[in-house]
């Protein structure tokens, strides 16, 4: 949902002369500055990220999608591991990934414990600039459904009035994307994590 909000952001922002994408499948769209290539994240070649200068990582699943720990773990840690490792030899020096608030390598809860395990990785690829994103729960339009998360929806949209000064509120995945731009404008110097409450102002800065 994130990634591609995040693409339609990029093609229309002219601070970016072009945008490739890497997927699984091709985006349902087309553009003049954009490129489409279909990769197997498993064996990700850096040519196909040749000349790249920012890589943004929106990947994720769920344990219920994936149908496994070890599944979930191949997409939110394998993947988005390999796709830094490629992107950095690509060249890239500044790399933006999506992740989760509560994202902590020694959480109890494996879906957090996951998120951190992979942002202590992409600590260590040593971009210059390393941008962490931590949204609370995405609300948007997905390709998949989720029952579990449409029933946590439900819930805090109707709390939204009281999780408004928090940061546990829900975010649209187009807000996230428009965060994501705003900090590509002025990315931060070594790392840096942003969480889901100042994504909102994020989003609104002028360009």
């Amino acid at each position: 949902m994130v990634g591609g909000q995040l693409v339609d952001a990029l093609l229309e922002d002219a601070h970016f002369a072009s945008v490739v994408t890497v997927g699984r499948r091709p985006l349902d769209r087309a553009h003049p500055k954009l490129a489409q290539r279909t990769v197997d994240f498993a064996a990700l070649d850096p040519s196909a990220l040749a000349g790249v200068t920012d890589a943004f990582c929106a990947l994720g699943t769920t344990i219920a999608r994936a149908g496994s720990r070890e599944a979930f773990r191949a997409v939110d840690f394998d993947a988005v591991a390999r796709f830094a490792a490629a992107a950095k030899a690509a060249g890239a020096t500044r790399f933006y990934v999506v992740t989760a608030l509560g994202a902590d390598a020694a959480s109890w809860t494996f879906y957090n414990r996951v998120k951190g395990e992979v942002e202590a990785h992409l600590r260590t690829l040593g971009f210059a600039s390393l941008a962490i994103v931590r949204p609370s729960l995405l609300v948007g339009e997905r390709t998949e459904q989720r029952t579990a998360e449409r029933a946590a929806l439900a819930i805090t949209g109707a709390l939204a009035p009281l999780l408004k000064p928090f940061a546990a509120r829900p975010i649209e995945g187009r807000t996230v994307a428009r965060a994501l731009r705003a900090i590509a404008h002025a990315p931060p110097e070594g790392a840096r994590v942003y969480l889901s409450g100042e994504l909102h102002a994020l989003a609104d800065a002028p360009r």
